[in-house]
């Protein structure tokens, strides 16, 4: 009994160097034969060189392996704006949790609505010898400048 998900076969004159199955239309076309031929001999030199590529790919990747960075990167991308920030919000820490540090409430600047908008406080994983150190504007000549939260040690 065949499949309910098995495609129909094609009719058996449709089937031959003339033609070209498209399967991702699930049709066939005429093509005038020596066109069939130079097709046909494309997409098998294509399917060559895809294999040798890929053969390739898993061989180079076989020999190397993963070795994890000895120091992560970091990245720091700062805001410079001319308006300081408002005074803090002074708001009751909720009770201490284990294996986390309080993070306070601070100013963010939205550059959408062109003022400062107040992040409420949040729990951070801690890291033990670490000290966290919570976001906050630092005055410069330019302007004030956004430090976003970090670890010290």
């Amino acid at each position: 009994m065949p499949s309910l998900f098995a495609r129909p076969r094609p009719p058996a004159e449709r089937v031959g160097p003339g033609y070209v199955n498209n399967t991702t239309a699930g049709s066939f076309f005429r093509l005038p034969p020596r066109d069939a031929a130079m097709t046909e001999t494309c997409m098998i030199t294509m399917t060559r060189k895809l294999a040798l590529l890929a053969a390739l790919g898993l061989a180079a990747g076989a020999g190397t392996g993963y070795a994890p960075p000895t120091e992560a990167a970091q990245v720091a991308v700062g805001v410079t704006i001319g308006v300081p920030p408002p005074p803090p919000r002074y708001v009751r820490v909720p009770p201490p949790r284990v294996g986390y540090v309080w993070a306070p409430g601070y100013w963010r600047w939205d550059h959408r609505r062109h003022r400062h908008v107040w992040v409420a406080g949040y729990w951070v994983h801690a890291r033990p010898g670490y000290r966290y150190v919570p976001e906050h504007w630092v005055h410069r000549r330019g302007g004030w400048y956004f430090r976003p939260g970090h670890w010290v040690r």
